[in-house]
């Protein structure tokens, strides 16, 4: 229903960000790569996907539209609902996600949080097909600030629908892992690996 959103940003977080379009303001579920390219950006434009169920109308936007072309393959596959995609692609980028289907690197896809074994097979087996012919190498380059990182990054785990204790104790445990750590894409990560 709608392609894209171009406007404000007038809110951000790692899991959700407010598009303002001429007045209006959408609530847009967002990945964390994508939170990684639009961070430091007052306005900007999102690629979207309207998920339509009985209970909520819920809008999804990506930075870009290799993203959002994964998403909706992602969600095509029995079993993957849009929470797990959002994971899957907050974990990984678009263009691992399409190696790891391509070659059959189904522990990749395992070791995203919320996918099993099963899961991660069916995967490959449907889209390996569908991926095997398209090129998601993305070109963008995913840096940032420092902010809070911490408190960012066990937001948005939570966000993503870890217990916030879970995520606190992941969190903890990277920093102390690696103290020098600056991009909150790479805290996320190494603490969804360790959850």
């Amino acid at each position: 229903m709608y392609a894209y959103l171009k406007g404000k940003f007038s809110f951000k977080s790692a899991s959700q960000v407010y598009v303002d379009v001429h007045g209006v303001g959408y609530e847009v579920n967002i990945t964390l790569n994508t939170y990684t390219a639009i961070e430091g950006l007052d306005d900007g434009m999102l690629y979207t996907y309207l998920q339509i169920k009985e209970d909520a109308h819920t809008l999804y936007g990506f930075f870009d539209k290799e993203e959002k072309d994964m998403f909706v393959l992602l969600i095509s596959v029995s079993g993957v609902g849009a929470a797990t995609a959002r994971m899957m692609l907050s974990s990984l980028r678009p263009d691992e996600v399409t190696n790891a289907i391509t070659s059959n690197n189904v522990k990749l896809i395992e070791s995203v949080k919320g996918i099993g074994k099963k899961t991660a097979e069916r995967l490959v087996l449907e889209l390996r097909d569908k991926v095997g012919n398209k090129s998601t190498t993305s070109s963008q380059t995913w840096e940032k600030g420092v902010f809070s990182i911490e408190k960012d990054a066990v937001n948005a785990l939570v966000a993503l629908g870890i217990a916030p204790k879970q995520a606190e104790a992941a969190v903890k445990k990277i920093i102390t892992a690696e103290p020098t750590i600056t991009k909150l894409e790479h805290l996320i990560k190494q603490a969804l690996k360790a959850i």
